[in-house]
């Protein structure tokens, strides 16, 4: 498998993760490439006191080589800024990263973590990596898979504020999300009969209408039709019973209602690991389950495991997708 890695803000953690964890990945028919200035790749290695020595097109760490993909516009390390350079360069990245998977140069691509501050002082109009890639590869609803081993938990409402889920939330939503979750874990994660459990949106699951009505109004109904048309789903549970008794362990993938219901649990259960995947879209992109982490950047202490996850599921996933073309 080919994988091309974008840089992320070069005021983060993004590239000291990777570096440290590239010696885990495993380097067996797999070829590696990173989207970056190559000058601005020697003052971070300079300034991370990472020894990465780089040479032409490659840089080498710790015996692992890796191609460079040279971008014009640098960026001056500057760690843990908010900075129009940092955030142009992550988005140069990117877009190359991006381009290159869309023409197929590449099997997959894997996203460091970018800051949003920064990049959106360039003009940038997306709300994230994901909305981005969705919008880039003519997808209109793209679905966020957070996941570690078989704990994979995908999110209905993405990135909106909390006030705004449950305007958004519908039956049909719902249902469309569940059946793109349905179809990735079977296109991208080779499980054939895929087990789904659906989360309420309220506390106790709204507890009969006596704590929210949205249960009863459309989500019963959407589990019911996902049912309905042979797709093994079950719900509404309380999300918070559903994580703390192991509820999770009984099914191959669970849907909550937004981001902090289902991302909190999962990136506990995770220890540190988990990879972001984007389901619904025609290439194959990863990202580590972490951001920028700008409070410890360039001090050698953040944990490489994320970005070990992700690297090694982009190469999984692609591979189970070209099994199946």
């Amino acid at each position: 498998m080919k994988i091309v890695i974008t840089s992320g803000d070069t005021n983060g953690i993004g590239l000291e993760t990777l570096f440290k964890g590239f010696p885990a990945v495993d380097p067996n028919s797999n070829d590696f490439a990173l989207c970056i200035n190559t000058e601005t790749l020697v003052e971070y290695a300079k300034k991370a006191n990472l020894n990465i020595e780089v040479r032409g097109d490659k840089a080498v760490y710790m015996n692992r080589t890796i191609e460079l993909i040279h971008l014009n516009n640098g960026s001056q390390i500057d760690f843990g800024a908010i900075a129009i350079d940092s955030g142009q360069h992550s988005a140069d990245s990117v877009e190359k990263a991006l381009e290159l998977t869309q023409s197929g140069e590449f099997d997959a691509m894997v996203t460091l973590p970018i800051s949003k501050e920064a990049i959106y002082l360039t003009g940038w109009k997306f709300t994230g990596h994901t909305e981005m890639l969705a919008a880039k590869s003519g997808v209109e609803s793209p679905l966020m898979i957070l996941f570690k081993d078989r704990i994979r938990v995908a999110i209905a409402s993405i990135h909106m504020p909390l006030k705004e889920v449950p305007g958004y939330l519908s039956k049909n939503v719902i249902y469309e999300k569940a059946l793109m979750l349905h179809e990735s874990l079977k296109k991208d994660f080779a499980v054939e009969q895929p087990k789904i459990a659906v989360l309420g949106l309220n506390p106790h699951a709204g507890e009969s209408g006596n704590i929210g009505t949205e249960e009863i109004e459309y989500i019963n109904e959407c589990v019911e039709q996902l049912q309905s048309d042979d797709i093994n789903a079950e719900g509404p549970f309380p999300a918070d019973g559903f994580f703390a008794h192991g509820g999770y362990l009984g099914y191959d993938a669970t849907l909550a209602m937004y981001h902090d219901q289902g991302l909190i649990p999962m990136k506990m259960l995770a220890r540190g690991g988990g990879v972001n995947y984007t389901a619904g879209l025609p290439i194959v992109r990863t990202s580590p389950d972490h951001g920028t982490a700008f409070m410890i950047a360039g001090q050698g202490r953040a944990n490489p495991q994320s970005t070990i996850d992700a690297i090694n599921a982009a190469i999984d996933i692609a591979k189970v997708r070209k099994s199946r073309s």
